[in-house]
């Protein structure tokens, strides 16, 4: 989906996709990174706080789950980049927070890493199945994009009994060569050999704003043998559903 800075446009493109899902009886949305608050650390918090009651109350009554990408500020006072998992019910079972946060390659990292905190990583229960969270580069670990190591995560999520990762994307990307012939193949072959390596699920989507270039990576569902089961046009707003056999 488009995630733009407008947190009303944002809503109400979720409340379409919370729509297409129950339409489809899935059990879980999934949406990119800062796809509710808009992929920055400045957004109206008050406005967001708001927003983020009426999806969750419209998922409620549509009895679908979330896993939502959003920036949020919580009660300690810090900002987190998330994906915030509800069941059904709406229900909050807890948050995501991005680890492998994007920043200079400086001796004093400039950037993300410095305007969104962080927590352990957690894994969570949706319909009977574990499931864990990871944002962007929280899989991949871009040596461009990140001065931190590369902790593994989709590892430490199988070491743990998950079956499914839920991903949400928002990367950097301007259609160009190096785009396209570098940083897209990295993204798609991180997802299918780390799905491979883990023998785990990963439901994946980025942002697609501006919808004239391309995503900066693939969206779909791949499978624990690193195969792409599901997998989307590479631009615009391109809703899915797809049913995952644990």
């Amino acid at each position: 989906m488009p995630v733009r800075r407008d947190i009303g446009a944002n809503k109400q493109t979720i409340l379409r996709a919370i729509d297409f899902a129950a339409a489809h009886q899935a059990d879980v949305l999934l949406t990119p990174e800062g796809s509710l608050s808009g992929y920055r650390p400045d957004f109206n918090v008050a406005k967001m706080r708001r927003a983020l009651a009426e999806v969750t109350a419209y998922a409620r009554a549509a009895g679908v789950g979330l896993a939502l990408g959003t920036c949020c500020v919580e009660d300690d006072g810090r900002c987190y980049n998330q994906i915030r998992f509800y069941d059904a019910r709406g229900q909050i079972l807890g948050f995501h927070s991005k680890l492998l946060r994007c920043g200079s390659l400086e001796a004093r990292p400039k950037g993300e890493i410095a305007h969104y905190a962080s927590r352990p990583l957690r894994h969570f229960t949706l319909c009977g199945v574990r499931v864990g969270g990871l944002i962007c580069n929280d899989l991949w670990a871009n040596p461009e994009c990140t001065p931190m190591p590369d902790p593994h995560l989709v590892q430490q999520h199988a070491s743990a009994g998950v079956k499914v990762i839920f991903h949400a994307v928002n990367g950097g990307r301007n259609g160009g060569t190096y785009s396209r012939r570098v940083v897209w193949p990295f993204h798609e072959s991180n997802l299918r050999m780390r799905a491979r390596s883990g023998k785990l699920w990963i439901v994946t989507v980025d942002n697609s704003f501006p919808a004239g270039i391309p995503c900066s990576a693939p969206s779909g569902v791949v499978s624990p043998k690193g195969e792409w089961a599901c997998r989307v046009s590479d631009r615009g707003e391109q809703f899915f559903a797809y049913g995952i056999e644990v």
